[in-house]
């Protein structure tokens, strides 16, 4: 029987997997879940391996939702915990927002998330609070299937179960959040562009609440959180407005540089999931998506500049350790010469020439450099072309 993306039998099949839970946390991600799941069926051309691998991804959003209500029901003090201002990461990929955030990971003032904990959020049945040894193996070895099953993905992002990474998977179990990166479906990106998207950060906010009361019972204590992602970008009104006192690190890269690597990267992660992929639909909707998210974080930034940070790419890949001085003066934080030692120790381990280059071709994604010039003048003017 082929698989259909019918939300109440997902909803139902979801409290079945968890054994027989039905509360799944405040109800805003219904109409999520409903345009999702509408626009998997009608535009996402999904293969027949797409079909079956997103439909484990929609369970696994709704069975740790269910995981999570149950967890804050017998643990009423997890609502408690306090997010302090955390220092945000935000640019495009490609432009050294990686390095930037596991390096800074390396200093124990910052809770951070590998993405074994932002991929299994929920401790599994049974599992001790104090040693998540089950979820770690199981990331670490879906890692090493997706790496092994496509190799290209290791050039463009340096996959890790153990290392700091996005918190856009947590985001995903609000179905209000950057799903258009599994296939193209472009109603529920239009959807998204006109949705109110406060209650996915407050759902950010809550996991956080859930990911720290856990880390504490592990003895692990920080003062703030370090974040990173691109998504934020289109949201910055909002992740300012949730996270009070938040410190934003902007990088920059020329958007000619790191619109085509973003489209094949998407175009890559596309055909996991599609057989039929037009290579253009990437370039055409994540540079568009760029755009606007560049002229509304510009608008922000307008109004209230105070907590903004700009980091060039070239500066991150040449002297990190000078940036990461400088961010701690600006931002009033202690770097103390242990933790200085852990970030080249960290550095040394992970040189970016052990890993293979990313190769793409724009013209390939429908991206035209003329176009793109145009199409991000005003942000090039202002973090490009001054610098140069």
């Amino acid at each position: 029987m082929s698989i259909v993306f019918e939300p109440q039998a997902l909803l139902a099949e979801a409290s079945t997997k968890s054994g027989g839970l039905t509360d799944f946390g405040p109800s805003s991600f219904r109409a999520g879940l409903d345009v999702f799941c509408r626009a998997l069926e009608s535009e996402a051309r999904l293969s027949d391996l797409g079909r079956a691998l997103l439909h484990q991804k929609v369970i696994e959003l709704l069975v740790n939702r269910l995981g999570m209500a149950d967890w804050i029901r017998r643990h009423p003090e997890i609502a408690d915990e306090r997010i302090e201002a955390p220092l945000v990461i935000v640019g495009l990929p490609r432009t050294g927002t990686t390095l930037l955030q596991r390096l800074l990971a390396q200093d124990p003032q910052f809770y951070s998330m590998p993405w074994w904990e932002s991929r299994y959020p929920v401790p599994f049945p049974g599992e001790d609070l104090r040693e998540p040894a089950q979820r770690i193996a199981q990331a670490r070895a879906e890692v090493k299937v997706m790496v092994e099953a496509m190799p290209k993905l290791l050039t463009i992002h340096p996959m890790d179960a153990d290392q700091a990474d996005e918190e856009v998977m947590l985001m995903e179990h609000s179905f209000m959040a950057a799903l258009n990166s599994y296939a193209c479906i472009p109603s529920y990106v239009e959807w998204l562009n006109r949705v109110d998207e406060r209650p996915a950060y407050d759902e950010l906010k809550r996991m956080l609440q859930f990911l720290q009361w856990q880390k504490r019972q592990r003895g692990i204590t920080a003062a703030r959180w370090v974040l990173k992602a691109p998504h934020h970008l289109l949201r910055m009104h909002i992740l300012l407005e949730t996270f009070p006192g938040a410190r934003v690190i902007q990088t920059h890269r020329d958007p000619v540089d790191t619109i085509p690597s973003i489209a094949s990267f998407l175009d890559t992660l596309w055909r996991i999931y599609s057989n039929e992929v037009d290579p253009t639909a990437a370039g055409r909707e994540w540079s568009a998506l760029m755009a606007r998210a560049f002229k509304h974080t510009m608008s922000v930034r307008d109004a209230n500049p105070a907590p903004f940070f700009d980091v060039r790419f070239e500066d991150t890949v040449k002297r990190p350790l000078d940036v990461v001085r400088e961010i701690y003066a600006w931002a009033g934080y202690t770097l103390t010469a242990e933790t200085e030692r852990a970030m080249q120790r960290w550095l040394d381990d992970n040189r970016r020439a052990n890993r293979a280059a990313h190769e793409y071709d724009s013209e390939h994604f429908g991206l035209d450099v003329e176009q793109l010039k145009h199409d991000f003048a005003e942000y090039r003017r202002r973090y490009i072309e001054r610098n140069h």
